[in-house]
């Protein structure tokens, strides 16, 4: 005996409610893990990462400071002992230059300053270079 018309159709609604239902659910899932630049804590920091030209990896960060931008950049190479030459720049021109050493346990370093807030956007670049092997490192964050 086939299924009268009406019972095919119920289904065939309650089929497409649950299918649009968990549409609705991935849509939702996916707005709250697509933000590129989520800070942890609850502040309003944008943050980014990559690896460099070998491998080494790097993050930056821009958020407030009392009037200012705290930019912190960190190199993760896993190798303690390496000599880096980095340099800062706000909108293209430096404001911080100078050189750090992967210390323990991690074989990392980090550095932090805090330049005037510029009218409209400030586009970050963080640049390090490990001479001995010529790798470089090139971070960017706008704030």
């Amino acid at each position: 005996m086939m299924p009268s018309r009406s019972r095919t159709s119920q289904s065939r609604t309650a089929v497409r409610t649950a299918a649009l239902t968990l549409s609705a659910a991935a849509l939702g899932l996916s707005a709250l893990t697509a933000s590129p630049a989520l800070a942890s804590g609850g502040d309003d920091a944008v943050q980014r990462s990559g690896s460099c030209s070998a491998g080494t990896e790097w993050k930056i960060k821009a958020k407030a400071d009392d009037g200012r931008i705290e930019v912190e950049a960190e190199i993760d190479s896993n190798k303690v002992g390496q000599d880096w030459s980095w340099k800062l720049k706000d909108n293209g021109a430096v404001f911080a230059t100078g050189t750090a050493t992967t210390t323990g346990p991690s074989g990392s370093f980090a550095v932090e300053r805090k330049p005037a807030n510029q009218a409209g956007t400030d586009s970050f670049v963080f640049r390090a270079v490990y001479p001995k092997s010529g790798e470089v490192c090139r971070a960017t964050v706008s704030w």
